[in-house]
């Protein structure tokens, strides 16, 4: 299993599936990260926290513990 932490700058990926629960999951939908969506990884940070992805049109950063509930491919 492929996760969203998992991915170098540069790299495209489409969002194979989201785990975690309840209100983080949510959080995480709302934000625009659903199944399908396509994410275009701009930048990571030199200690891998947070990222910064491409997702929809507008630009979103995201923690590595959230970006880990987000299985790509």
């Amino acid at each position: 299993m492929i996760t969203l932490k998992d991915v170098k700058a540069g790299q495209i990926v489409a969002v194979a599936k989201l785990h975690g629960e309840g209100s983080v999951k949510r959080r995480i939908m709302d934000m625009g990260i659903t199944t399908g969506t396509e994410i275009f990884v701009r930048k990571v940070a030199p200690l891998g926290d947070p990222m910064e992805v491409n997702v929809r049109g507008y630009e979103l950063s995201i923690r590595k513990d959230d970006a880990e509930m987000i299985e790509v491919v």
